[in-house]
Order: C-alpha cells, then sequence, then structure tokens
C-alpha cells in the first residue's frame, strides 16, 4: 500500500534490511533502482505527487549514482514532521509570515565589505561571524568551506536567514550574505538597478569570494524570489559557477506568471509598500531616468517591475522576462541543485502548476524535496520548540552539501586509483610494480576548487 510510506517506522525497518520500498508509480512518480552486490536488488522512492494519500516527503529526480547516494546518506530527508493540530504553526499563512517578519535574537554579527562593481555600482557582502569572537575578520588561508546565502528578491532580512547563518557557522561554515544594490542599507551610486534574473553583479561578487577565500569550497542558498538570481547565475556560468552545490529554500520557478497573478492583498500590499520605502530615499536621483510618479503609484509587483525595467525602455513585459526568466538556461547548470517545497506554500501557489516537475524528473542535477506542509520557507517541525529554533529545511540543505561532497570525493578517489593503475602498471601486466620506488605511488592532492576537472557532463552522477 503506497500510504505506508507516510509512517516513519516503515523506512527504519526496511533500512535495517538494507531495502528502500519502491511505491507504484502513479501520474507524475519516478523512482530508482540499482542492482549491487550481486542479487540484492536496492530501490527508491524519489517523488510523489498523485490525487492518492501521500508521503510527508517525497524526492522527485531523474534516477542516477548521485541520487541514490543521497537517498542512502541524507537521513534528514525522511526525517520530518510537520505540525499538526490546533497551533499557529500548523498554518501555512501564518508561519510563513513569522519567518519573514518576526524579529529573531541572532547571536549573529556580521562584517560588510562594500564591493565595488566594474560600473561603479555597490553590493554589499554581510560575512556572519559569532557575536563573541574577538577577530572579526577569517583569514584568506582558512580552508573553511564559504556559504554563499542570497536573499529574497526584495532585500528582506528574514528570520530564515538569520537562523541559517547561525546554523552554518555552528557546522564550520563561513556564511556571507549577498545584499544587491539598494538593499539592505546598501548604498546606490548608480542610476542602474539589479534586474530580477541579471547576475553580473553575483558573478563579480563570487570571484571576490573566491579571491578573499580561495582555498575553501563554495555552496549557495537561496530563498524565496532571490532563487530566481542563484539560478539564473549557475545557468549563465554552467561549469565555470565556482559553486560546489547549491539549494533553493521554497523557489519561484515561473516568475513571469508570478508577477502577473499576484500574490493575495495583504502580502502583496505589504512587499509593494516596503519596496516603495526603500526607493523613496532615491526618488531624486531615479527621476532622472525613471517615471517616479508612475513607479510610486504602482499598487501591485508587477506594476512596481514594468515602472522600474520597462517603461523607460524598449523592452516589452514579455522580452524582459525572455533575459530574466530563471529557468532560462537549465539545461547549462553543471552542479547538484536541490529545491526545497512545500504544497501549502501560500506565496508560490498551487505546486501543480507552479513546480516544474518535468525538470526534476529529466535532468540529472535537479533534486526537489516535496512536502505536504511547511508553507513558505517555514518549514516548523513538531520539535522545534525543543530544537532551539533549528529549521528542517536548513538541516536538509547542510545535509546535502556533506553528502554531495563525499559522493565527488570518492568518485576522485576511485578516479585517481585508476589514473595510478593505468600509469603505473607496466609493460607486462604490473610485473615490476612492486620493484619501483614508493616515491612514483606519491598521493596527488585534489585542489578542492577545480571546477572544470571535478564537474563535467561525462560525471558518473548523471548516469
Amino acid at each position: 500500500d503506497p500510504s505506508w510510506g507516510a509512517f516513519p517506522a516503515r523506512d527504519a525497518l526496511l533500512q535495517r534490511f538494507g531495502i528502500l520500498q519502491q511505491v507504484a508509480k502513479g501520474k507524475t512518480e519516478k523512482c530508482v533502482s540499482e542492482r549491487e552486490g550481486g542479487d540484492d536488488a536496492q530501490s527508491a522512492c524519489v517523488g510523489a505527487l498523485t490525487g492518492e494519500k501521500p508521503r510527508t516527503v517525497a524526492l522527485i529526480c531523474k534516477p542516477s549514482a548521485l541520487a541514490n547516494y543521497l537517498l542512502k546518506h541524507c537521513w534528514t530527508f525522511s526525517n520530518y514532521s510537520p505540525c499538526v493540530g490546533w497551533t499557529w504553526r500548523a498554518s501555512a499563512f501564518l508561519q510563513s509570515v513569522y519567518e519573514a517578519c518576526w524579529p529573531y535574537e541572532s547571536p549573529v554579527q556580521f562584517v560588510r565589505d562594500n564591493l565595488q562593481l566594474s560600473d561603479d555600482g555597490l553590493v554589499a557582502l554581510d560575512w556572519a561571524v559569532p557575536s563573541y569572537q574577538k577577530r572579526r575578520r577569517t583569514s584568506s588561508h582558512s580552508t573553511s568551506p564559504v556559504l554563499l546565502i542570497i536573499p529574497n528578491s526584495f532585500g528582506k532580512i528574514t528570520r530564515n536567514v538569520l537562523k541559517l547563518c547561525e546554523m552554518a557557522l555552528s557546522h564550520g561554515y563561513l556564511p556571507v550574505v549577498f545584499n544587491r544594490r539598494n538593499h539592505n542599507s546598501c548604498p546606490l551610486t548608480t542610476v542602474k538597478l539589479q534586474q530580477f534574473g541579471d547576475p553580473a553583479d553575483l558573478r563579480e561578487a563570487v570571484r571576490y569570494i573566491r579571491y578573499r577565500q580561495p582555498a575553501g569550497r563554495l555552496y549557495a542558498v537561496s530563498e524565496s524570489s532571490g532563487s530566481g538570481l542563484l539560478l539564473s547565475y549557475l545557468g549563465e556560468c554552467g561549469s565555470s559557477s565556482y559553486v560546489t552545490a547549491a539549494v533553493c529554500l521554497s523557489p519561484v520557478f515561473r516568475c513571469q506568471s508570478w508577477f502577473e497573478s499576484g500574490l493575495c492583498w495583504p502580502l502583496q500590499g505589504a512587499l509593494v509598500l516596503y519596496q516603495k520605502i526603500c526607493l523613496s530615499r532615491y526618488r531624486t536621483v531615479l527621476a532622472e531616468t525613471l517615471q517616479t510618479d508612475t513607479l510610486f503609484s504602482s499598487h501591485s509587483l508587477r506594476g512596481l517591475e514594468e515602472a522600474l525595467f520597462c517603461h523607460n525602455t524598449s523592452i516589452t513585459w514579455d522580452a524582459y522576462w525572455e533575459h530574466n526568466e530563471p529557468l532560462r538556461d537549465v539545461d547549462e547548470v553543471a552542479i547538484p541543485v536541490l529545491s526545497v517545497c512545500a504544497k501549502d506554500d501560500p506565496i508560490r501557489g498551487d505546486a501543480h502548476s507552479t513546480v516544474p516537475l518535468e525538470l526534476f524528473e529529466t535532468n540529472p542535477h535537479f533534486f526537489l524535496l516535496l512536502t505536504d506542509r511547511g508553507g513558505h520557507c517555514g518549514f516548523s517541525t513538531q520539535s522545534e520548540g525543543n530544537s532551539h529554533g533549528i529549521n528542517w529545511s536548513h538541516r536538509a540543505s547542510l545535509e546535502f552539501f556533506r553528502a554531495t561532497t563525499d559522493f565527488f570525493n570518492a568518485e576522485e578517489r576511485v578516479k585517481q586509483i585508476a589514473s595510478r593503475r593505468r600509469g603505473l602498471g607496466g609493460a607486462a601486466g604490473g610485473r615490476f610494480f612492486r620493484h619501483r620506488s614508493v616515491s612514483t605511488c606519491k598521493r596527488v592532492p585534489a585542489c578542492s576548487h577545480n571546477i572544470h576537472a571535478i564537474y563535467s557532463w561525462q560525471r558518473s552522477y548523471t548516469r
């Protein structure tokens, strides 16, 4: 019975015998199956979005070696207990508003780098450090991984971002928050604002991060509508993105239709007002290039976006999104990307029409964790009160980074061993290998950020 998959005891029992249940295929259900060690077959359900009683969490992806590895080693993926019953945390709307608007007393402080861009514009990089740390700057010789965090496209630093920074620090990451022009008190030094899906500023910021921390791997997490910028960057840069793996938390995929359909009145009104407040400081200078009367009289997100980027140019609304839709270059993405979504997300909308399931079922680089409950960047759990506010989606993200890194390291070790055997085997089937000097078998250290060598379309995880 497929509904049996809703019970966590089932997973524990089957894991004990080395078997994951294979659920019968539904309308948009995919399963992977890999045979290992002779007669033992290993199967795993990797997605379900049917009208029948679903699992709490479904991993939807194309069958691959990396997908099998994630199913074996990412226990958080199947360990999600959303809040139910008569509590405000069970409401998708209330927990979404809470995570976006409620203040959070974070033990994290930020050190800001204002980065001047090639066109003299400014973006800000906020490096998160513990409040008790006396040394406010991290050494450039540090090998700690860097976690690049991209907030929502409106520039609001939410509880979700602050809690992610806190958790990342506790796991040894160096979190850095990317702030666009005019976002989060970043000065606007030119009249140019960043378009929704234009990754040019982010590309320069990533180069600066690589310059500051050349020895550490780079990971990326985006929140809400900020995922449009991350997906655009990964698509345009391909294997030259310098990012090891990425996670999108409650992403908005089809952004043009999202702007056109609009949100419910309280949410849309609040977001429009917040943007107007941020732009009002530069109203005089923006009047040189924009129709500010139209801009500040807009009552919708689409009206604001059109006033900022379309009215004073020859670009039509449809042409604007041809250059800014996040999935326009999705086939060029060359790293693993995990998306964490909830079916009851009140911001993104109905999962059947807003989540591109065909992308995850056909592209080996994309993975989708789809939960029944969770709201928008909420994912409150029943035990959250006893877990010091740790968010389930944050645990899943960091576990995904760890698992993908371990998988790549194992792949590189196998590759190096095979290369040494081919190079040192000798002409007579390895007969002279034991007489060679030990120095010929010296281990060659792998560069942690040799992106072109590590991430190619011939990687085994795309099998």
